[in-house]
């Protein structure tokens, strides 16, 4: 019987699971952020955007947000508006199940 590797299953349509992207922030006079290595944008408003990045989540508030520019396929994000502050947070691993958690 031949030997089972498990190995991730690279396509064109999902190349974020096959690679590790690089991660940068290029701001300009407050008023247009350029960002790389996005996986997905979890909320955008005129207020606030939420970005999860290989770094973590990525938070950017300030006020007539607005995304200028989007390319899911490369990761890169580009935000005008008064932007007011940037903040990262962690990425939270699961926890695991109701009983991994309740036998710890």
């Amino acid at each position: 019987m031949p030997e089972i590797k498990n190995e991730p299953i690279r396509t064109k349509a999902n190349p974020i699971e096959t690679q590790t992207r690089s991660h940068s922030l290029a701001l300009k006079d407050r008023h247009q952020l350029a960002v790389t290595g996005v996986s997905r944008i979890i909320s955008c408003d005129e207020t606030a955007a939420v970005l999860e990045t290989p770094l973590g989540n990525l938070t950017i508030g300030g006020q007539e947000l607005q995304v200028s520019e989007l390319s899911v396929h490369s990761g890169q994000v580009q935000l005008s508006g008064k932007i007011e502050y940037i903040q990262y947070a962690e990425n939270r691993q699961s926890g695991g199940g109701f009983f991994t958690r309740l036998f710890r």
